[in-house]
């Protein structure tokens, strides 16, 4: 049986993957009588007076919305919010298993932009923060934008943001294991959609030397005007040499490949053009944009994967559990680019210098100290301010 037939048999004995278990023992009168009417109403009345004993008086501190439209769930496209419900589901057990945070499913019956935003805003007193999943771009960045103006608890894209975290740890690990450093790689990054742009912005944050992007038509360059906004953005920041082509041109005497586009798209020739040591990070899903053994075959000193069956898994969970678990227990407005970064060194420390290697740059997602390490680099950055 293979594990999608597994996982579906699995879903329909499930029947849901989540449940709400009482923190508060109803056992006698006395136990109904303060965890509901009539003494819950001193809490209530409590709230009313200062809003920010909601944290204190409720379960919002530790509680996080993953809410999507169905519009760009995993590699399966534009299926709906209901149809996305399974995957919300996972992410929420995700949360819980390894961060201890509560996370609740919302799929939103829409895909337009205002009604999205205000169905959001109208909910989120419900909760301390809001994981935005699965919407599609370019609609993603500007949904994110407005949340982020209009509320005052963190809101984070974990499709855009936290891969960006969690490439930028593996980049840290991979440049230190091959000699080099961030501020001297050239990266390419194939795919200029929501996750590429977040990867892309958030590396040169980081300080790495040059960054170039490519899509399906080629080389992102300065010279061009797109239609998609986010195109012109990047334009702006990356191609310090005005590279053109398409994507075998970008990563002739490249450091690093970052692929999060589609299968097959990356030989070995192209592999075997880049710099001394390349490094890859073929990030399709099921299948890469080259097979570990063929980028091996090609000379990349290290591949990277977002596949459980090869080393060096880049997988999301190490960054989102920890990323709000911090923000949440320091009661953060916001996630900042400080507490991005902190997140991304925070992972990348858990492989100390003894252990790193080409076959071990990053923790496995199983890990389950990441969160915790995670965590408290991220509420440091947030006290910080």
């Amino acid at each position: 049986m293979d594990v999608k037939q597994k996982a579906l048999e699995k879903h329909y004995e499930w029947q849901g993957k989540i449940e709400v278990i009482s923190r508060a023992p109803i056992n006698s009168a006395e136990d109904l009588s303060l965890a509901y009417t009539p003494g819950v109403a001193q809490a209530c009345l409590e709230i009313e007076k200062d809003p920010s004993l909601s944290y204190k008086l409720t379960r919002r501190k530790n509680l996080v919305a993953v809410i999507t439209d169905g519009t760009a769930v995993l590699g399966l496209g534009d299926i709906g919010g209901l149809a996305g419900m399974p995957v919300m589901e996972g992410k929420c057990c995700l949360f819980k298993e390894f961060a201890g945070v509560d996370a609740f499913p919302l799929c939103i019956k829409s895909k337009d932009v205002d009604e999205i935003v205000h169905t959001i805003e109208l909910i989120s007193d419900s909760f301390g923060g809001i994981n935005i999943e699965d919407i599609s771009a370019p609609r993603c960045f500007e949904i994110e934008k407005r949340l982020k103006e209009k509320l005052d608890i963190p809101v984070f894209h974990d499709d855009q943001h936290g891969t960006a975290v969690v490439v930028a740890a593996a980049m840290i690990n991979a440049v230190r294991c091959a000699g080099k450093r961030l501020s001297d790689v050239t990266v390419v990054i194939n795919g200029a959609g929501a996750a590429g742009i977040a990867i892309g912005k958030f590396l040169l944050e980081m300080g790495i030397g040059d960054l170039i992007m490519t899509d399906i038509n080629g080389i992102i360059n300065r010279d061009e005007v797109y239609d998609n906004p986010a195109h012109n953005e990047i334009a702006k920041i990356t191609n310090k040499t005005g590279k053109t082509g398409d994507l075998a041109q970008a990563m002739r005497g490249a450091d690093v490949f970052v692929g999060v586009s589609r299968p097959k798209l990356v030989t070995k020739q192209m592999v075997a053009s880049m710099a001394e040591k390349p490094i890859v990070f073929a990030m399709a899903n099921p299948e890469p944009e080259i097979m570990p053994d063929q980028a091996k075959e090609g000379g990349a000193y290290i591949v990277g994967t977002g596949r459980s069956d090869f080393p060096n898994q880049i997988n999301n969970v190490l960054v989102f559990p920890g990323i709000f678990k911090g923000a949440l227990e320091v009661g953060a407005k916001a996630i900042t680019e400080e507490m991005k970064k902190a997140a991304a060194y925070a992972i990348a420390d858990i492989v100390t210098s003894e252990k790193l290697s080409p076959e071990y740059i990053i923790p496995s997602p199983l890990d389950k100290s990441v969160a915790e390490a995670v965590a408290a680099a991220v509420a440091k950055a947030a006290q910080k301010g």
